[in-house]
């Protein structure tokens, strides 16, 4: 494939990430938005006037905290729709991960044991990749192998195939890590999100102020206190959740990158000759 075939393709994959990633984020929104309608709000709002008629028969009695009051606030919202759209993506990546590692285990070089691959043989194993489907073509194991064996091909050198390994290896590492780049994205929109909501609320506490000082119901202040402290408290809790998936990721990440650079010399650098070496060492 020439570098411009490359590039095109390339780019075609990166507009389809962009396009199935706003999909997905729209799609999520709907969901979401559809439950917090039908379940989440009505239900909050008949905790809190249950809960107020509690409290009106016995003022002693102490309120307990509801997970739907915590959550129904825009802001909240907005972290949970953040976040299940962060975890999808992690599921995508997770299955694009495990799909290139099962090439691992592959024997995709197909060669029998002792026996060596020169030169001249190159174009032949080449041809292989090419009959992979595209959604494995395009994965970190057939890369890697791929360019190390053009470049044996090109060159007739062992060393430089085996350099070629590493800087792809270390390409790829950077690739994959871009790849990362939305669920860090809401790694670090979730607690922004979050002090969204802690600043409305005490916006809307410090105004409600001057009429409460003036007043014997301090329901004004404390509910825009409750955003306030509900919006940190649902953000910071879905980052932990968010930020431990996002690390992981990134564990496999470089466990595939240096997995199959090792695999790459025990499966194929060990196994290139040059026409120089005798002929009795050749498969």
């Amino acid at each position: 494939m020439r570098n411009s075939d490359w590039l095109m393709v390339m780019q075609s994959n990166k507009t389809m990430d962009r396009f199935v990633n706003i999909v997905l984020l729209l799609l999520v929104t709907l969901v979401v938005q559809t439950v917090y309608a039908v379940y989440v709000r009505p239900s909050a709002d008949q905790w809190l006037v249950e809960q107020q008629a509690l409290v009106d028969a016995d003022p002693t009695y102490t309120p307990s905290r509801s997970i739907l009051v915590i959550i129904a606030e825009p802001e909240p919202e907005a972290s949970v729709i953040v976040t299940i759209w962060a975890l999808l993506l992690a599921v995508l990546r997770t299955i694009s991960i495990k799909r290139a590692r099962r090439l691992l285990d592959a024997d995709m070089l197909q060669l029998p044991p002792g026996s060596c691959i020169l030169p001249d043989d190159t174009r032949d194993h080449l041809r292989r990749f090419d009959q992979l489907p595209k959604f494995l073509r395009d994965t970190v194991v057939p890369r890697v192998l791929q360019s190390a064996l053009k470049r044996f091909g090109a060159t007739r050198n062992i060393q430089d195939a085996a350099t070629t390994v590493h800087h792809i290896c270390e390409i790829e590492a950077t690739r994959l890590e871009s790849e990362l780049a939305m669920i860090r994205f809401a790694v670090w929109s979730i607690p922004a999100i979050g002090f969204v909501g802690t600043v409305r609320g005490l916006g809307e506490a410090l105004e409600s102020a001057q009429f409460v000082l003036n007043s014997t119901n301090p329901a004004a202040l404390t509910s825009g206190l409750g955003l306030s402290f509900n919006s940190t408290f649902t953000a910071l809790t879905l980052c932990i959740l968010v930020m431990y998936v996002f690390n992981e990721l990134q564990l496999a990440h470089d466990r595939l990158v240096l997995d199959t650079e090792q695999y790459a010399e025990d499966e194929l650098i060990s196994r290139l000759r040059t026409d120089l070496e005798p002929t009795s060492q050749r498969a």
